[in-house]
């Protein structure tokens, strides 16, 4: 939010001075700040309507969520990285429904 308004203060530090140019028509160059106003004015409109319906849309149960199949979003996992190959196999193993034998524990 704050780099919306650096933006805001650095347009007006450029248009500013342009209206305050005698450039001999339409009241000494204020068009140009009414101009730049109108268009962040529009913009803000459209962020702010694009803003509302994605809120609504994900809100309401209807949006388009996919759900991921855990073993699939357990693949993904590993081709990112974020887990090792041996936390990978200990998973996989549990979420197929053999779970790896505990620690120090034999099978019977």
């Amino acid at each position: 939010m704050a780099g919306v308004f650096v933006t805001v203060a650095g347009i007006a530090g450029f248009a500013l001075p342009l209206a305050d140019s005698d450039w001999g028509h339409m009241d000494g160059g204020w068009w140009v700040v009414m101009a730049i106003g109108m268009v962040l004015f529009w913009a803000l409109v459209i962020v702010g309507l694009v803003w509302l319906v994605r809120e609504l849309a994900g809100r309401g149960g209807g949006g388009l969520k996919l759900r991921q199949d855990p073993l699939e979003l357990l693949d993904r996992r590993l081709a990112e990285g974020t887990i090792s190959p041996e936390d990978y196999r200990e998973r996989r193993e549990i979420l197929a429904g053999s779970s790896p034998p505990a620690a120090g524990r034999e099978e019977p």
